[in-house]
Formats: C-alpha cells, sequence, structure tokens
C-alpha cells in the first residue's frame, strides 16, 4: 500500500497529492509517469510525474476528474492509500540526457496548457536546480483552473501567464504569447516544450514549425493503460507507428500527426470504436505486448 500524505483541491475537478513511494522517488526523472490503482478492482489510470522528493521517499501526482475512477480518487484523503504505485515508467525529458554544458546554452521554451502545467512543472525545476533558467508560459481557460503558479514562478527564469478569457494576466491563447515572445520581442528560443491537451499542442506545433522552432510534446494525454497493451495511445509520428506509454511520452511535436490521434481519442471512447480500431490496424494495435484490455 502506498500511503497518501497529503490531498487537496488545486481548482475546480484539479487535484494534487503526495503519495509515499521511495523506490520511484529513489529513480524518477522530468517527464516520466506512474500508474496508480486505488484498490484490486480499480482502474489503472497513468498520470504524469508532477514531483518527487528523494529523501522523503514522495511523489507528487496532479489528476483531474474525466470519469468516474479520478471522481472516486478526488475523495481520497491524507492517510489513504492506493494498492498499487508503479513506476517510473516512460522515458525521461530529452533534456536530462543533454550534458550540463550544453543545457546552458541552449534557450529553451516551454508551453503548459491548463493541467499540463504539472508535467511541466518538474522539468523547469530540474533545470533550475542545474543552474539552467527557462522561459515558461503557462496558459489556463479561467483565472480560477490556474494551478501551480506560484510553484513555476519560483523555477522559471522568466513565466508569463495567460488566460482564454483575460480574467488574469494576459488575454488569449498560449499561441498569441508565442507569437509576441518570438516575433515582436525578438526572443530566439533552440527549443520548444509544449504539454497540454491534445488540440492546444497541435495549434503550437503548427505556429512552432513556420518559426522554425524545434519543439517536443509529450502525449500523456491519450495514455489509457499505460503499457502498450490496449492501444490507446497509438499515434503515427514521422509516418512510423508509436505508442506514448512505451516509446514515449515525448515526441518530435511537428513529426505527429495529431488529427489522426484526436480522431482515435473519439473512437477510444467506445466499444464499437476500439472494435474498429482493432480491426483496422491488426498487429499494430498493440505496442508489442500483446493481449488485449
Amino acid at each position: 500500500m502506498y500511503k497518501i500524505l497529503k490531498a487537496e483541491k488545486l481548482a475546480d475537478n484539479i487535484y494534487l497529492m503526495d503519495v509515499e513511494a521511495k523506490r520511484v522517488a529513489k529513480s524518477c526523472m522530468p517527464g516520466q509517469f506512474v500508474i496508480v490503482k486505488i484498490d484490486e478492482k480499480g482502474e489503472r489510470i497513468p498520470l504524469t510525474i508532477c514531483d518527487y522528493d528523494r529523501e522523503k521517499g514522495t511523489i507528487t501526482i496532479v489528476f483531474q476528474i474525466v470519469g468516474a475512477s479520478t471522481a472516486r480518487m478526488s475523495k481520497l484523503k491524507a492517510g489513504d492509500s492506493f494498492r498499487d504505485f508503479t513506476g517510473p515508467l516512460g522515458r525521461p525529458s530529452e533534456l536530462c540526457d543533454k550534458s550540463l554544458e550544453e543545457l546552458k546554452k541552449m534557450k529553451i521554451l516551454f508551453v503548459a496548457g491548463g493541467v499540463g502545467t504539472a508535467p511541466v512543472y518538474p522539468q523547469v525545476k530540474w533545470l533550475k536546480e542545474n543552474g539552467v533558467d527557462a522561459d515558461v508560459i503557462v496558459g489556463s481557460k479561467t483565472y480560477d483552473l490556474l494551478i501551480l503558479e506560484k510553484e513555476m514562478e519560483a523555477v522559471a527564469g522568466n513565466l508569463y501567464v495567460t488566460t482564454d478569457d483575460g480574467s488574469y494576466k494576459r488575454k488569449g491563447m498560449v499561441t498569441e504569447v508565442i507569437k509576441d515572445l518570438v516575433t515582436n520581442e525578438g526572443k530566439k528560443y533552440d527549443v520548444c516544450i509544449a504539454i497540454g491537451p491534445m488540440i492546444m499542442m497541435k495549434f503550437v506545433c503548427l505556429l512552432t514549425k513556420d518559426l522554425d522552432l524545434p519543439t517536443v510534446v509529450s502525449l500523456n494525454p491519450i495514455m489509457v493503460d499505460g503499457t502498450g497493451m490496449c492501444g490507446a495511445c497509438r499515434v503515427t509520428v514521422g509516418g512510423e507507428v508509436k505508442f506514448a506509454c512505451v516509446d514515449g511520452p515525448e515526441f518530435d511535436g511537428h513529426k505527429v500527426d495529431f488529427d489522426q490521434a484526436m480522431k482515435r481519442q473519439q473512437l477510444y471512447k467506445t466499444e464499437e470504436g476500439r472494435a474498429f480500431l482493432r480491426q483496422q490496424e491488426g498487429d499494430t494495435h498493440h505496442g508489442n505486448c500483446g493481449g488485449d484490455k
């Protein structure tokens, strides 16, 4: 059992928890994820790691209510426990593979949308701890849905917050802020890392491609089972079939077929849609793990 040490509501339908998971905390890196399960009959839920404390042996997760299982999770309190807390899974951020000398020469821009702020935070924090400053754009529909602003402000080189409705700071989409920074303010970046809703990442990539700005996206929003067995996160990247949970979750955003991925998301919501995908995709439906969910 994995004890919940802290549980709090960050915004409407968005929750944060600190969980005691010493082995995960000991080896995880920014960009990786865990799979949590409330009890023996509970659904497996993949969640990107928001933060970790190796000394305390804790992992911080942030999740949004999107169905019955996450609604159950939101009712858990400090002192309750998860039956399973598996990880770290997935590949660490590509930035972790670079030398500090190389990173310190780079101009890095992060773009976070909604709950995507949670997986952006540990990457920016890790860079800060290693003497590298990065600019961060955080977008939210409204001020009431904005999360982790103070935490992000403490680790970002420059933080730009925007809300769709103009209820806080700038008004507009994250793409407008990117364009303003690069086109109007003349900022030059070596790489952009965008994490958020699929539609947000799609339009960020369309813009950054025009700006000739290499962009990495995290496809954690399309993961379901987290092992490659269910076929939910099958995506085409540069004409090749990949699976976000076992091959990612980070990919070259300019090579991702977002339209196909979003269409699959909709189909996957129904049993009829899942059957159709299995029939159409055959042996490539799974991530080389066999079986079906």
